[in-house]
């Protein structure tokens, strides 16, 4: 099937279907990238072990559930989260957010190609001896992701399929090896200092992986029922990320080493390190893309179909050589404030305003702007925003949480205190 049938401005019909575990086999593969291990083994240099392991599980309840009601709404409606922002922003307000969106993955695909480049030539060095230069590698990965993403979902599907057993074996290795000469209790008492806070660890854990939970529509519309797109998210976020979060800390307590591919090489993982960085890399990139050509078709109904999915992935590569990597977290960080209030507002809004409008019908006749999804929005990123800088405390002890939880309760407030005048 190729990307330009995949209906990204109406719902997707009942002959694309397919099973959960299918969807799930997706969002896991995002789970065991590259970028999850890094920021893995980033946090557990940067916390106490009992923070870091409060800050993983605080965050994958909060991934699992924003995932699980984002993933339930694309299932139920059939349509791709770059339509349900158009129904709950508006035209125009969609636009903003969507190419806001676009922004983002195209960032993503960048530090993921730069990753793998970078890990590449690493490995080559390493393991054979050989010496690469990056760009011709950053090129290379960038056009072999963007051929995947033309194929579109079923492609990406069946990449995953295969890939995740493999990728899986190589995190339970991970865990052997660092077991093999510590006990659990001994790496738990491993004294550091710690720079962060169990809020930034948990900031850290949803802004890696947030943007993927709030557009998980995008790959949940293609389950039968809504109650899959729970199991998928539950997969993803409670189990499968939150074990590669731990593996990178307890990896990196076990070896000592401050690099995800000095812990590899450490455990004798050579190989399995190339599996981690291409199979990892090349379906979240993949994926990326995807979303991003979603987004740009939903704002512009008239672009279509291949040559915006080779545009966007010649951006993306672009984006690689502008190395994002070197401020990492500050980017993640980022991202959380921008995108955590658009899932508050879009779930207030199909939960308990005005569920009858996610149809397509609306989309062909639809708001301009909704200037209280916007406010709500702002409002919700503002404070995140103020949070993260530290210029403002977070009630709830995280500021992801706060942004989210306030653009959902404002929304509703807007929306009922007009009905009522």
């Amino acid at each position: 099937m190729s990307h330009s049938s995949e209906f990204s401005a109406a719902p997707i019909t009942d002959d694309q279907l397919v099973a959960w575990p299918r969807v799930a086999s997706i969002a896991v593969m995002v789970a065991f990238a590259l970028p999850v291990f890094v920021a893995g083994l980033e946090m557990y240099h940067s916390l106490t072990v009992v923070d870091f392991l409060t800050a993983l599980l605080v965050g994958s309840v909060i991934l699992t559930v924003i995932g699980a009601t984002m993933g339930s709404i694309g299932a139920r409606t059939r349509l791709s989260s770059y339509l349900l922002v158009r129904i709950a922003f508006g035209d125009r307000g969609a636009a903003f957010v969507n190419l806001a969106f676009a922004v983002s993955l195209i960032g993503w695909f960048g530090v993921n190609i730069d990753l793998f480049s970078g890990a590449v030539t690493r490995l080559a060095s390493d393991l054979w001896n050989v010496t690469l230069p990056a760009w011709p590698i950053e090129i290379a990965a960038g056009v072999l992701m963007t051929t995947t993403t033309v194929f579109g979902f079923r492609a990406i599907n069946m990449l995953a399929s295969v890939l995740s057993p493999i990728l899986a074996i190589v995190t339970a290795l991970l865990l052997f090896g660092s077991f093999e000469d510590h006990t659990p209790a001994a790496l738990m008492a491993i004294e550091k200092a710690a720079t962060l806070t169990v809020s930034d660890g948990v900031s850290a854990v949803v802004g890696g992986i947030i943007v993927g939970a709030i557009i998980l529509p995008d790959i949940t519309r293609f389950v039968r029922h809504w109650k899959g797109a729970i199991q998928v998210a539950f997969w993803a976020y409670m189990v499968v990320e939150l074990i590669v979060f731990a593996a990178a800390g307890i990896a990196g307590a076990a070896s000592g080493k401050t690099d995800i591919l000095d812990v590899m090489l450490h455990f004798g993982l050579g190989v399995g390190a190339f599996a981690i960085v291409i199979a990892g890399s090349w379906v979240l990139n993949s994926l990326n893309l995807y979303s991003t050509v979603l987004s740009v078709e939903a704002t512009f109904p008239k672009l279509k179909g291949t040559l915006v999915t080779a545009v966007l992935g010649a951006f993306g590569v672009g984006a690689a050589f502008l190395n994002i990597l070197d401020s990492f977290l500050t980017f993640l960080g980022f991202l959380a404030v921008i995108f955590v209030p658009v899932a508050g507002v879009i779930i207030t809004d199909y939960l308990w305003v005005r569920r009858s409008a996610y149809t397509a019908e609306t989309l062909n006749a639809n708001q301009q702007l909704s200037w209280r999804a916007f406010v709500s929005w702002s409002a919700g990123a503002a404070v995140a925003a103020l949070i993260n800088n530290g210029t403002i405390g977070s009630v709830l002890g995280v500021g992801v949480l706060d942004s989210i939880i306030l653009s959902a309760l404002l929304y509703g407030v807007l929306t009922f205190s007009a009905k009522e005048a």
